[in-house]
Parts: C-alpha cells; sequence; structure tokens
C-alpha cells in the first residue's frame, strides 16, 4: 500500500501531513484535548466517568466473587481487625490483603463524613475499583506516550477506557481494575528503561523516577493478587532478553535498591499474616488458589483458544482495529518499541490459553499492549486493507445483539419494555453503524471515536437503566430489603436453600447459613427472628417446625433467580411468632 508520508519505525511516529477529516467534529475535538497533555488527561478522565457510572451506584452486588471481597471488607471494618481476612467465621486468604484496605479505607471515610449505613453500600466498595479503572486508562496514555504520539496515546486510552471488560470491571468491588493499574504503571516504567537502551542513551545519573515508580507497583500488584503481576513482568524481560541476547538493561532499574523498596512495603503484611495463621494463607493462595488453576477451577474450564474468540467481545469497539493491525504488528515484530510491547502480550498470552481455569478478566492487563500496538499501525497508516476490513461491520453488530438481548432479557424477566432504555440503544446503533459505513483506511480514527461514543450510549443503556431494572436477579436486596421494613429491633435471619454472599453481604454478617430443619430451630429460639426458606427446602423447614411445635408467621415471598446457579428460585420469610 502506498504511504502519503515518510514511513517512521514503530515507536518513532510522526503526525501524517493530511489530516483525517479535519471537518469532523469527533476528530476536532481529538485536535484540541491533544493540544496538551492537561487537556488529555482530563478529557480521558471525563470519558472514564461517562463511561464507568452508569450502574455504578445503584446495581446491587454482585454474585459470588464481588459479595465476596465486599462481606470480607465489610468485616474488616466491623471487627477493625485489617490484618486477618475471613468471611463470616472462614478464613479467605485466596488473595492478599491490599483490595480489602482499599475497600475499607472507602467504607471509614464514607462513614467519618456522615454517610448513613456506608458498610451496606455496594458503590463504596467499588471505589478502588472505579479509581483503578480511570488510573489504568490514564497509565495507558502515559505508557503509550513512549511508542507513538500523543495523539496515538489518547487513542490508546479510549480504546481501554471504551472495551466491554474494563467497564465490568470498573464496576465490580475486586482485585483486577486495580491489578491492571500496578501493571500498566510497571510495564510503562519498564518500556522507557528498556527503550532508553535500545536508543544507546548512557546518562551520566539514570533517573530514579521510573525504577521508583516500576518497584512501587510492583509492591502494589503482588498486595493486590500476590506473584501474577511479577509473571507479566518476568516474562516480558525473560522474552526480551532472548531476542536481543543481553539483559543488561535491567541493571538500569537499580535492582538492589528497587528489591529492597518491594520488599519493605510487602512483607510487614505477609509477616503479620504468618504471624496470625501460621502458613495457612500461603497454603491457601499458591496451593488452594493459584496452583489449582492449573485445572478447571470451579467449574470454568475452558480449551486453548478461547481468550482469542473471546477478544472480539471483550475488547470491543477496539477490536477490529487491532485485527486490522496485526499483520502491520507481525511485519514490525523486531523493531524496539513492538518487540518490547509483544513481549508483554504474547507470552503471558500463552500461558493463559495453556492453563484450563479461564476467566475472561485474566487477560485484561494484556489489552493495553494490545491497544497501543493497534494505534502503532493506525498512526502509520498500515492497516489491513485485506478481508480484515469486514470486520468493521463489528462495530455495529455488537451494539445491535447486545441492545437485542438486553430488551428481550429486560422483557422477560421483568414484563417490563424498559422503556428509558430505547433512546439510548437508539443512539449507539446510529454511533455504531457510522463507524462502520464509513470506515477505510483514511478514516479508520473517526471510526474508532464513532465506536467509542456507541460504547457509552451502550454502557448507559445496560448499565444504567437495563441491569438496575433487573430486580429478579438480585433476590438478596429484596429480601434485605423487606428485613429494613420490620419493626422489631435486632433482627436475626437464617438462611436454608439460598447460600449466596450477596445475602449475607445484605442480611448482615451473623445471618445463618443452615438447612430446612436448622432454619426451624433458629426461628424458634426468639423473637424478631426470620427465616429464609427457598422452595425447595420448606419441606424440611415444616416437618421440622411441627415437630418441635413452633409457630409462625408467613411475612412474604420473594421470586427471583439465583444467577450463580442459572436456576429460578422462590424465597419465604418465615418469622416466629409475635415478630412484626
Amino acid at each position: 500500500m502506498a504511504e502519503t508520508f515518510a514511513r517512521p519505525r514503530f515507536g518513532e511516529p510522526r503526525e501524517p501531513k493530511n489530516r483525517v477529516n479535519p471537518g469532523s467534529r469527533l476528530i476536532a475535538m481529538i485536535d484540541f484535548v491533544t493540544a496538551s497533555h492537561l487537556r488529555a488527561g482530563a478529557f480521558l478522565l471525563l470519558c472514564g466517568l461517562l463511561l464507568f457510572l452508569p450502574g455504578f451506584f445503584n446495581i446491587p452486588p454482585i454474585d459470588r466473587d464481588e459479595a465476596r471481597f465486599a462481606q470480607a471488607t465489610k468485616q474488616m471494618v466491623e471487627t477493625s481487625d485489617f490484618v486477618d481476612i475471613r468471611f463470616q467465621d472462614d478464613v479467605r486468604y485466596k488473595k492478599p490483603v491490599g483490595i480489602y484496605w482499599l475497600q475499607s479505607a472507602a467504607v471509614e471515610t464514607a462513614s467519618a463524613l456522615g454517610l448513613p449505613r456506608a458498610q451496606l453500600r455496594i458503590w463504596l466498595y467499588r471505589i478502588p475499583s472505579l479509581i483503578g479503572a480511570i488510573g489504568a486508562v490514564l497509565l495507558t496514555y502515559w505508557t503509550a506516550l513512549a511508542f507513538v504520539t500523543r495523539r496515538g496515546a489518547v487513542l490508546a486510552a479510549l480504546m481501554m477506557c471504551s472495551s466491554v471488560l474494563l467497564g465490568v470491571e470498573a464496576r465490580l468491588a475486586k482485585t483486577d481494575a486495580m491489578l491492571l493499574l500496578t501493571v500498566v504503571a510497571a510495564m510503562g516504567a519498564l518500556a522507557r528503561v528498556y527503550l532508553s537502551w535500545q536508543r544507546g542513551e548512557d546518562p551520566a545519573h539514570p533517573p530514579w523516577a521510573w525504577p521508583a515508580i516500576f518497584w512501587t507497583a510492583l509492591a502494589g500488584g503482588i498486595l493486590l493478587k500476590g506473584p501474577l503481576i511479577l509473571m507479566f513482568v518476568g516474562l516480558t524481560i525473560v522474552t526480551l532478553a532472548i531476542l536481543d541476547r543481553s539483559a543488561n538493561w535491567i541493571w538500569r532499574l537499580r535492582p538492589v535498591w528497587g528489591l529492597t523498596w518491594m520488599l519493605v512495603l510487602v512483607l510487614p503484611w505477609f509477616v503479620a499474616i504468618f504471624w496470625r495463621a501460621g502458613d495457612a494463607f500461603f497454603a491457601d493462595s499458591i496451593g488452594g488458589d493459584m496452583l489449582s488453576k492449573l485445572s478447571a477451577q470451579e467449574s470454568h474450564g475452558a480449551p486453548p483458544g478461547v481468550y482469542l474468540l473471546l477478544f472480539l467481545i471483550t475488547f470491543w469497539p477496539g477490536a477490529p482495529l487491532a485485527a486490522m493491525a496485526a499483520p502491520a504488528v507481525w511485519r514490525a515484530r523486531r523493531e524496539p518499541a513492538a518487540q518490547f510491547l509483544l513481549a508483554w502480550l504474547i507470552p503471558s498470552w500463552i500461558v493463559f490459553e495453556a492453563v484450563l481455569t479461564k476467566l475472561p478478566h485474566y487477560v485484561l492487563p494484556l489489552y493495553p499492549a494490545i491497544a497501543i500496538l493497534t494505534v502503532g499501525a493506525l498512526e502509520r497508516r498500515v492497516l489491513s486493507r485485506s478481508w480484515l476490513r469486514r470486520g468493521a461491520a463489528w462495530w455495529f453488530a455488537i451494539p445491535a445483539i447486545m441492545s437485542v438481548v438486553a430488551v428481550i432479557g429486560a422483557v422477560t424477566v421483568t414484563r417490563q419494555p424498559v422503556f428509558l432504555a430505547w433512546p439510548f440503544v437508539a443512539a449507539a446503533l446510529i454511533f455504531g453503524l457510522f463507524a462502520w459505513w464509513l470506515y477505510d483506511d483514511n478514516r479508520a480514527e473517526r471510526s474508532l471515536l464513532n465506536a467509542v461514543v456507541a460504547a457509552m450510549f451502550l454502557a448507559m443503556a445496560i448499565y444504567g437503566v437495563v441491569m438496575p431494572a433487573l430486580t429478579p436477579l438480585f433476590p438478596s436486596a429484596e429480601i434485605a430489603r423487606a428485613l429494613r421494613n420490620v419493626v422489631c429491633v435486632g433482627p436475626k435471619a437464617a438462611a436454608a436453600g439460598f447460600h449466596e454472599p450477596s445475602l449475607v453481604f445484605m442480611t448482615g454478617t451473623s445471618t445463618l447459613l443452615t438447612d430446612g430443619s436448622g432454619a426451624a430451630d433458629f426461628l424458634g429460639q426468639g423473637s424478631c427472628r426470620f427465616a429464609l426458606v427457598e422452595a425447595r427446602s420448606e419441606r424440611a423447614f415444616a416437618q421440622r417446625a411441627e415437630a418441635i411445635g413452633l409457630r409462625y408467621d408467613v411475612a412474604t415471598r420473594i421470586e427471583g433467580y439465583n444467577i450463580s446457579q442459572g436456576k429460578a428460585i422462590s424465597i419465604a420469610i418465615f418469622r416466629s411468632e409475635g415478630t412484626e
């Protein structure tokens, strides 16, 4: 393909002589925000808020991981024990303490500011994930500046910001958005050190900033999710050392001082938990959680290639451009910048595809590398003009499919047409259609921007309107609402047949998880007690109640759906006699 300007090396881009669609309002907006780093950062922050805030406050806790993390944090706050990690009476040693500290800080701050019932507001526990997602977007911009122009860095950050997978993780009170932040920070610093070595720069006084960011990010990643961040960094360094037949540049990271600093940050808690629990934490987190993923853990097994298929959805709207950029990226694989990004991406991706346990968020820390590689090809105007161009239709297909599924699902579950979502759905379809119809190699940037706008409207429709309306999918919230309306003091609850973590979070740490017979015994031990009995456990409850002469009333019945088990449920709330 003939190019309209001198072709730079990957990672040393020049601005095109002919600007793309100078009359386009979206292009003009990008021209404005890329005039300075301050504008670019403010723009990306605004985009993050527009993409991540819909549904952030009003989607109830999601089973099971989010509710487990939130409940363990709630118990930390309740007990003021910020070393041990527990879910009710059971230890929860699968992950280190980092995310629990961050969530505790958010809840404690809200409580200190006078927010009522702060410990029960799930959105407070999601604040670290929101900060992590937006921080990762801004750090993607910072990392991309080592490879592409400021304009390209903004586009790479927008790809991350609008990606489906990051949008999901920004709304879940768990580790992955914050882990992404630490990985991008570490890799951004590592890239600058490596590229300065490749350029032959040998400053008399090497900067401390890059090693400081690198080792601090490693410490943060370890406290969040154990040694996983070391895998991303380690595989990248080993791959580059093999390809270059040298790893002398590692000394620019000041490893002696850096390792010391990292240990200063991470060792205190590890020593404290070892003092408290012996080797139980290391046995559960490394042996019970990490190594068990080599097999199909918790029925999440899948064959190799699944992540590649999911990528078309989870990295939308960036996925079509990434596919078109792939041939050019491979041709440039030995250029230092592309080599670094591919070393970040390919070895870890192979590991995840080889491991039997597969969850979509595992590969999230690799997406910034894909975004930067894609923008590198876009800036050089070397996107594929082969059959891969047909992938531009994906910009329209995803909003169409997701909108139809969301609206039909809402009508099926709630018997309501959710009219409020329809204008947002229509806008998402229109901008997705523009992205598809207007695409060619010279308008790729404009198509991407239209697709990002489509992603914004899609987020407003699905997260902001449809999901909060699906109340049958969140029975724990309905149960907690019913218990808040009782007039007795200090209500206590026992659950039979429905033991999801969200129920414990919403109804209280003391909620007893038992069977039908145990719920009847619990109800007979005093007033202001409630038995939450799923229909499949009602027979055992009734038989035991008759055997012990228990007299009780039916407060209400809640119909819903257990998304963790994929089945409809019906929960009767029984109350001890005399309780209102």
